[in-house]
């Protein structure tokens, strides 16, 4: 299997920022880690090797990102207004220096975002924000409300509201979403959620398809038996969802 790691100093985040991207050809997944998890943690849970025959086929080509999490939402330490900021500068980091990578190293034309518990929120908003870019979305145990607290999972943003913090909330502003050219640009992703039945995120998932739906935004949803929210899980569910 192709292996590359890759690592360049950002001005967007004013840090070194790594990646590691698994194959050489075929669909390009832009993979976002769990909750405030690393690059290199989908390798060492084994889940890109549950991938690894999609991979070496050319089916597949992974790009493992890092996070800055406990720069932003998960950053106790600073004013919530600070953990938005973080997360938008984040956001531009992916648009405007790792995605021209994928155009680089990926000839396919066709780039997915997918991503596990936290992965989910960050693959579902950015192709919700930039659906033009992207011909699928893959969102596994994600939770699409940062600002709700869901049983132990408290709220990160401490009450606030303001456009930022709605613009980034999928379950915020899907619902009230008018533009008709937007829309379009969604109605032509394929997007997939998938949720355990006793996952805390389990309701979060079931209002998102919902939404989708009203807006005649087409969507597979996908409940699976008990938490199903560990690298035990997701390595069974990729290879099927990817």
């Amino acid at each position: 299997m192709n292996r590359e790691y890759h690592k360049w100093f950002s001005h967007r985040l004013d840090r070194e920022m790594e990646l590691l991207i698994f194959g050489h050809k075929g669909r390009a997944v832009l993979f976002f880690p769990t909750r405030m998890a690393r690059f290199y943690d989908y390798e060492n849970w084994g889940i890109v090797n549950a991938l690894r025959e999609q991979i070496n086929r050319g089916v597949l080509q992974l790009f493992c990102i890092d996070s800055v999490d406990s720069e932003s939402f998960y950053n106790t330490a600073v004013h919530p207004g600070v953990r938005i900021a973080r997360h938008l500068q984040y956001e531009d980091y992916i648009i405007n220096e790792v995605i021209p990578l994928i155009y680089n190293k990926n000839g396919s034309g066709y780039i997915e975002t997918a991503g596990c518990s936290m992965g989910a929120y960050h693959a579902i908003n950015l192709a919700m924000k930039y659906p033009w870019l992207f011909n699928k979305a893959v969102g596994i145990s994600g939770r699409y409300d940062l600002t709700k607290t869901l049983g132990t999972f408290k709220d990160l943003l401490d009450g606030r509201h303001d456009k930022n913090v709605y613009f980034n909330m999928p379950a915020q502003y899907l619902p009230n979403l008018s533009d008709s050219s937007l829309l379009n640009a969604l109605r032509g992703l394929e997007l997939i959620l998938v949720i355990g039945e006793t996952d805390p995120f389990f309701q979060s998932n079931m209002e998102l398809r919902d939404t989708l739906r009203s807006k005649n935004i087409s969507n597979q949803c996908h409940v699976w038996g008990s938490y199903a929210h560990k690298p035990h899980y997701w390595r069974q569910m990729l290879p099927l969802y990817l």
